[in-house]
């Protein structure tokens, strides 16, 4: 079992939109979070498209879980059997009570929702359905990662801003996902910032800026580089 964690502290912009203050950054895009997460997520790494049975997505900053809603929607939606593999690494996890005020906005992820919270263990971190398999690894994932065994077919990076939470974009860190992710695996990024680039094409990805979702003007994608 894991140590209860220290939770995500919150303001909600409008009342809807929760803000870390510990890195003073909203959760996702203020104009339309779903529509990012599909842009920048699930199209940034050419899924459903690249979907296979077992496949395997590993994310940087679980937050309010909706990434992987809407990848287990796009998941059911693709006709696949079986279970969409989920890990994500997260230092201070929202309250399910927090992450379901967040799903209120999005009444088109409202049954996969409702699949989460009935199945979720908030101790363990971990939930188990006919088609999802999720695990939330808690704490510093410059710390967590090494210790990890797995191997990702994608990547969503989803760390707070760089500019505000630097340790997520570490160059280390880049290396420790490059050295997670399965032969011609890929990761996509709503940030463009060019260390960020930079880090992830010195830790073996071919990385491309390509057009952002909304106000940002450009995002990076990336395919891990054959040895």
């Amino acid at each position: 079992m894991t140590d209860q964690p220290e939770n995500a502290d919150l303001d909600w912009r409008d009342g809807v939109v929760p803000v870390a203050t510990r890195f003073d950054d909203p959760y996702y895009s203020i104009q339309n979070g779903l529509a990012e997460t599909e842009h920048v997520f699930l199209a940034g790494n050419r899924l459903p498209e690249r979907f296979f049975r077992g496949f395997h997505i590993c994310e940087l900053g679980f937050g309010t879980g909706l990434n992987l809603l809407s990848a287990w929607r796009a998941w059911e939606a693709s006709g696949q059997t079986g279970q969409l593999r989920f890990t994500s690494f997260e230092a201070y996890p929202m309250t399910p009570a927090d992450m379901a005020r967040a799903h209120q906005q999005w009444p088109e992820l409202a049954r996969f929702s409702q699949r989460f919270f009935t199945g979720w263990d908030s101790r363990c971190f971990r939930f188990e359905a006919e088609t999802l398999s999720a695990r939330v690894i808690i704490g510093d994932a410059r710390q967590t990662l090494p210790e990890w065994q797995g191997q990702a077919d994608a990547w969503f990076l989803d760390g707070f801003s760089p500019a505000k939470n630097p340790e997520l974009w570490e160059e280390g860190l880049m290396c420790g996902v490059a050295a997670c992710t399965r032969p011609a695996g890929t990761f996509a990024t709503y940030s463009a910032a060019g260390h960020v680039r930079q880090s992830l094409a010195k830790a073996g990805f071919e990385v491309t800026r390509v057009p952002g979702y909304g106000r940002k003007r450009h995002m990076s994608v990336g395919t891990l580089k054959p040895d």
